[in-house]
């Protein structure tokens, strides 16, 4: 039975009647809930516009807006089917099960044709795609917030959120900035400025967003205020400190960008076919179209892609040396003596293998062997990152973040298992593949003082000095 506050009558029946205000929930009679979560208008006891606090449940004591929590999130309008019209016509005759397979081929080996073509562009243009898609994405996860809870007229939701995203790009890009293009900032003077107070300035801006949210809080929407203020700060998390770490990685050097990536794209594709036509055991209940067959035959696919993919592009200087910026023609360059990390090296084959193919030694790039690491890490692990995408699907009753791809969804959609891909590399590369780096310690030093710099060549001098360094290399000059 409900009770109705405002009447004070206990109603043992109810007819709710939809009204136009939508997105809360209203428990009826032994909890029902009204079809599609409307406000509603009980016609028996003249109640109107119920609130969830208004309402109460004798059979579980559960108001509303506690049960609203745990399983009444309201539901995020479906996008509609946006598949080109020439692909409709052409695939009318087939199963939704062999169109959605060939839209999905089709719109694929599209982006891989544009992945192509943007890594013939260079790598500034590469980064600008970077941001590009990090923008995108931010978008499609903040739209499904605000689609869920803009009937409650948050203030300044989307303008604070596009703020923190500002403030948060202005950080990490001044960052790289500094890092990389030290010269050039050194070189002029309101770039020296902006890079001496960089975080300075950083923190002044997210102060004032921060303030901002705070005086727009509205009472009896705090605790909805508190989540979304939480939701956009988690999707930078996830969304902008991940683009930045994959821009990092790309100054390593584009084999450093391309192979992961690839290896992801790999995998998906791999796990899709092997799924598509041997697919028979589920994987996980939050993505129930994931089968044992598709996650393995994708594991061993990428495996083995990732190798040749390696040894391909670690013959060829434009993929393997960091990308840098020339000061003297204010451009990037990739040119530099490829590291031993991409040299051909010959190993012994373990006596299994030896056996087996009569072989004693193998010829391989050193970068071949990390390539297994990326590869590994890219089918085994990298799914899950697409498992936390369908569980926060799932949770808002979505099939996809958007429809900007047809058969693919949005751009997150796409992007779910790349983002934790890209903090593993960054995370690799900096355990065990890159080490001091000179040209940025001279630039460093470039900046000091006079004296400071006299004070680090005298100390440099007396250390070599004493490991005995300094004579040789003198009477080699001599």
């Amino acid at each position: 039975m409900t009770v109705c506050s405002e009447s004070g009558k206990t109603i043992k029946k109810c007819t709710f009647k939809k009204i136009s205000q939508p997105r809360q929930q209203i428990i009826l009679s032994v909890g029902n809930k009204v079809p599609g979560g409307n406000y509603a208008r009980c016609v028996a006891c003249l109640c109107c516009k119920v609130s969830d606090s208004e309402l109460k449940v004798e059979k579980d004591g559960v108001s509303d807006s506690e049960s609203k929590v745990d399983s009444g999130v309201p539901e995020v309008p479906v996008p509609a089917d946006d598949t080109p019209e020439v692909l409709n016509k052409a695939l009318s005759g087939l199963s939704s099960r062999w169109k959605n397979w060939w839209v999905r081929g089709i719109l694929t080996l599209a982006m891989i044709s544009f992945f192509f073509f943007i890594i013939y562009l260079g790598p500034m243009v590469l980064m600008m795609i970077v941001l590009c898609v990090q923008i995108k994405c931010f978008q499609e996860i903040i739209t499904i917030g605000y689609s869920v809870y803009h009937s409650y007229h948050l203030p300044w939701f989307r303008t604070l959120s596009w703020y923190f995203l500002l403030c948060v790009n202005y950080f990490f890009y001044g960052e790289t900035v500094t890092d990389y293009f030290f010269t050039l900032v050194q070189r002029e003077e309101p770039l020296r400025i902006l890079s001496k107070y960089h975080r300075f300035i950083s923190f002044a801006l997210y102060l004032t967003g921060f303030c901002m949210f705070v005086l727009s809080l509205v009472k009896k929407h705090y605790r909805l205020q508190f989540y979304m203020f939480g939701w956009t700060h988690v999707t930078l998390l996830i969304v902008v400190t991940q683009s930045h770490l994959i821009i990092h990685n790309l100054f390593e050097g584009m084999i450093w960008f391309i192979v992961p990536i690839s290896c992801v794209i790999c995998n998906d594709i791999m796990a899709y076919m092997f799924g598509f036509f041997f697919g028979r055991t589920p994987l996980i209940k939050l993505s129930p179209k994931k089968t044992w067959e598709g996650f393995i035959g994708g594991f061993f696919s990428t495996i083995v892609f990732g190798i040749m993919l390696s040894y391909v592009m670690a013959g060829y200087r434009y993929f393997v040396c960091p990308v840098e910026f020339n000061n003297d023609s204010n451009s990037f360059q990739v040119d530099c003596e490829p590291s031993d990390l991409f040299q051909l090296q010959d190993y012994a084959l373990p006596s299994i293998l030896e056996s087996i193919t009569g072989w004693t030694t193998v010829r391989l790039y050193p970068f071949q062997i990390h390539s297994i690491a990326l590869s590994s890490f890219a089918s085994i692990v990298g799914p899950f990152g697409g498992f936390f995408a369908s569980g926060f699907k799932r949770a808002f009753k979505i099939k996809d973040f958007a429809n900007t791809i047809p058969g693919h969804g949005g751009i997150m959609d796409r992007f779910d298992c790349q983002y934790l891909m890209a903090t593993f590399v960054n995370v690799y590369i900096a355990s065990f593949i890159r080490g001091p780096n000179p040209s940025k310690v001279i630039q460093q030093l470039l900046a000091l003082r006079a004296d400071q710099q006299l004070h680090i060549f005298n100390s440099l001098k007396a250390h070599l000095t004493e490991k005995g360094l300094l004579p040789a290399l003198e009477e080699a000059a001599a």
